[in-house]
């Protein structure tokens, strides 16, 4: 089979030597807070591994922290997983394993790799070196066998309080690599865990937990991001000295997805929804995955995003435009297209009588023939964008101006005749005539003209209320580098008084538009007496002139 990055690489000679018969790969995240599109990188390689390979991927959920962690996580995690479009062979949990890590705890003091240190934490970073100097053992290393045996007993049954002792691997304070300078593997925390309650009052730390679960589960390749690169070789000790069988899961590290001006850190993340900056997780401006699905990104945008950006061995930052790219180009493919009026222009077309009117044909997808059209109504009044029509134009502007044309969207050609103002100056409304004959396959439907609009008939137009979001992050300013200092006060613009035509009120919540020259709007839940319209991407493909 041909691979497509390194870790394929690394896959197919492990199958085609013979070293591994079937691929086991795993997702392993801690239950600690929402799913952002950083994950989304992973969860595309480890269950795309599985698919292509015809193995097998386990949702592991690394839970070996109780104080961080809840079920709601857990729960989003799962709908996250299963909405990309991915499932899970086995529906898994660290604390599964509690008792089996406890044991290989156990077996480490036997064989002497393990003893229980009575240092603080600050102790221990102050022993255990720099990059250039080598650790101070701990007075506590050399304890017996025994003793360390009835010590370690103690913690699990809570004889001594939070913090005061700890089980330390007992490797080389000599080491290059300070991740084997005796890590603590274990420590003494009471609190109750979403699952096992109060049964545990000792937790394994993530460097121990996570390559047991590996082993126990049969896991062949886990893979991680490059800031585990370092803890390798300690990975590699823990299965090799707990004695399980070969072949024992091989970790590779790969490069993760940092996106410039996104904030990709569950710390910073939930700051935003304590503080009450965003709505919640979900809050359409939050790149987490929860959040683009509220936004209206579809699952195969995503993953088509996580496809082209590769798997890479170095980090790197990609342009954020890449991720609206391939949004754009699922959306212009599968959304139906309707007529919506961000500041609406009044227009009064002379030559349609009151109570007269004509019907158009809306195609509602060019793309998807199959889709059908819709039918518009225009009346003697109708309105058309505010930025549609210019007193003194602009250099270049093709939209209508005094005495000028342009094209209704699939109807007639308007002149403009006479602009009305209010006693302040400004705009009331245009009064215009229509050029009979330039209707779609009309006599003179080939009638020049430099400018299309959209418009929606007064009498039939839909208040709304339009989201408009922009990127929670502000470019980065000299010297002003912290997401605190850089949150965009302008991230969410609401227009209030929008107009769209009915066709965009049917399918219900949560379906998607292209609003003809303004961009994809999602329809919000609401309320509220007007229809909510959230935009997914705007119309406007800065990255595409890249490509």
């Amino acid at each position: 089979m041909e691979s497509e990055n390194f870790i394929e690489d690394i896959i197919v000679k492990d199958l085609e030597t013979g070293k591994v018969k079937t691929i086991r790969t795993r997702f392993p995240p801690e239950p600690n807070g929402y799913l952002h599109i950083g994950h989304a990188k992973s969860i595309s390689i480890n269950f795309g591994i599985k698919e292509k390979f015809s193995g097998s991927c386990n949702l592991r959920f690394d839970d070996t922290n109780p104080t961080k962690e809840d079920i709601e996580y857990v729960e989003s995690i799962k709908k996250d997983i299963q909405w990309l479009g991915y499932k899970w062979d086995a529906e898994l949990y660290a604390s599964d394993y509690f008792e089996l890590m406890y044991k290989c705890a156990v077996s480490l003091i036997k064989k002497g790799l393990a003893y229980v240190c009575e240092f603080s934490a600050d102790e221990i970073r102050q022993t255990r070196g720099t990059l250039i100097e080598s650790g101070r053992e701990s007075p506590y290393r050399s304890r017996s066998v025994e003793e360390n045996l009835e010590l370690f007993e103690n913690m699990k049954n809570g004889v001594y309080p939070d913090g005061s002792k700890v089980l330390r691997a007992k490797i080389d304070m000599t080491s290059p690599n300070i991740n084997m300078r005796d890590p603590v593997i274990y420590r003494i925390l009471r609190a109750s865990h979403h699952r096992t309650g109060d049964t545990w009052l000792i937790y394994p730390m993530y460097d121990f937990a996570h390559p047991i679960g590996d082993a126990a589960e049969g896991i062949t390749h886990s893979i991680c991001t490059l800031e585990f690169e370092n803890h390798r070789p300690l990975y590699d000790w823990v299965v090799e000295n707990c004695d399980f069988d070969k072949p024992l899961p091989q970790q590779i590290e790969f490069a993760r997805l940092n996106i410039k001006n996104t904030i990709m850190s569950k710390r910073y993340l939930k700051k935003l929804v304590d503080t009450g900056f965003v709505s919640g997780w979900d809050d359409p401006r939050m790149p987490t995955i929860s959040g683009l699905r509220a936004r209206g990104y579809p699952p195969e945008a995503i993953r088509e995003f996580c496809a082209r950006i590769g798997v890479a061995k170095a980090n790197s930052e990609v342009d954020p435009g890449l991720l609206d790219f391939c949004v754009r180009e699922h959306l212009n493919k599968y959304t139906d297209r309707a007529m919506a009026i961000e500041k609406p222009l009044k227009v009064v077309i002379e030559n349609i009588a009151e109570g007269e009117s004509a019907k158009f044909n809306v195609a509602n997808n060019p793309n998807m023939p199959e889709s059908g059209e819709h039918e518009v109504i225009l009346r003697r009044e109708i309105y058309i964008d505010a930025s549609d029509f210019a007193l003194v134009p602009p250099p270049k502007y093709h939209r209508l101006v005094e005495g000028g044309m342009v094209r209704l969207k699939a109807a007639y050609v308007l002149k403009h005749k006479e602009t009305v103002l209010k006693e302040n100056g400004e705009i009331d409304y245009l009064i215009c005539t229509y050029i009979s004959g330039t209707e779609p396959g009309g006599a003179q439907s080939n009638i020049k003209v430099k400018g299309v609009v959209q418009w929606v008939a007064v009498l039939d137009a839909i208040d709304a209320v339009l989201y408009k979001y922009e990127p929670i992050l502000t470019d980065v300013i000299d010297g002003v580098s912290d997401f605190g200092d850089r949150l965009n006060p302008n991230s969410l613009e609401v227009v209030d008084g929008a107009k769209v035509e009915p066709y965009a009120l049917l399918g219900g919540d949560e379906k998607s538009f292209q609003f003809m020259r303004i961009g994809y709007y999602k329809r919000v839940p609401c309320d509220g007496d007007k229809p909510k319209f959230g935009r997914i991407v705007s119309l406007k493909d800065s990255y595409g002139v890249k490509v």
